[in-house]
């Protein structure tokens, strides 16, 4: 068993990093007789977690439903993200696409540049 601030110190983060974790549904951990909070194995891989799908870009509430009784469940929440991730790769990839284009783009100005209105007119 070990205290809040043991497992905060042992994950790298704050104390009420992990108190608002609980609060919003998150993280599960159960009370000593006195009210205090004591992190049993389980709830320290459980915040391990939470920690890890934070890390990769998941919401609060994304984790929270990630951390679902039910795998497909949790499964349908990670394939959410999945495609939104994805999505964002392609529009970035644009943007790269774009940002390229106009380093070497020989117009003066972009609005001169039919390249650059393609561009452009692809985010409509």
């Amino acid at each position: 068993m070990r205290t809040i601030g043991e497992v905060a110190a042992e994950l790298g983060i704050e104390a009420h990093v992990l108190r608002h974790w609980e609060d919003v549904g998150a993280l599960t951990v159960r009370r000593d007789g006195n009210g205090h909070r004591v992190y049993d194995e389980g709830a320290v891989e459980q915040a391990r977690t939470v920690l890890k799908l934070r890390r990769v870009g998941l919401s609060l509430p994304e984790v929270a439903a990630a951390m679902a009784p039910t795998k497909s469940a949790a499964q349908a929440v990670v394939q959410a993200k999945i495609a939104e991730l994805e999505r964002e790769i392609v529009q970035r990839q644009r943007a790269i696409t774009f940002l390229r284009h106009t380093v070497e783009c020989r117009h003066r100005y972009l609005d001169d540049c039919p390249d650059c209105a393609t561009f452009v007119g692809e985010d409509r």
